[in-house]
């Protein structure tokens, strides 16, 4: 089970960064390419005060991190969990 959603594009060199470490991590996620599902754009600028920047993750309280280091979802996720 995920507990956020990255949102992403293919050609962008932090998404591929971030999606390898947490793999190793183990971390599960879902993964929306905003360039293949323009409708979630407005995710991401909400989060972004208007900036398409990516990658943009959506945790499942709503709350969002930009371009995180692996320990800050680590944290994150921890802090979710309780």
């Amino acid at each position: 089970m995920s507990s956020f959603t990255m949102y992403t594009t293919p050609w962008c060199g932090y998404c591929r960064r971030l999606k390898g470490q947490l793999d190793r991590e183990g971390i599960t996620y879902e993964v929306v390419d905003i360039e293949q599902h323009p409708e979630a754009i407005a995710i991401v600028e909400a989060a972004n005060h208007g900036n398409q920047t990516v990658p943009t993750l959506v945790f499942d309280d709503g709350t969002a991190l930009t371009n995180p280091s692996v320990a800050q979802v680590k944290g994150k996720i921890a802090a979710l969990v309780g």
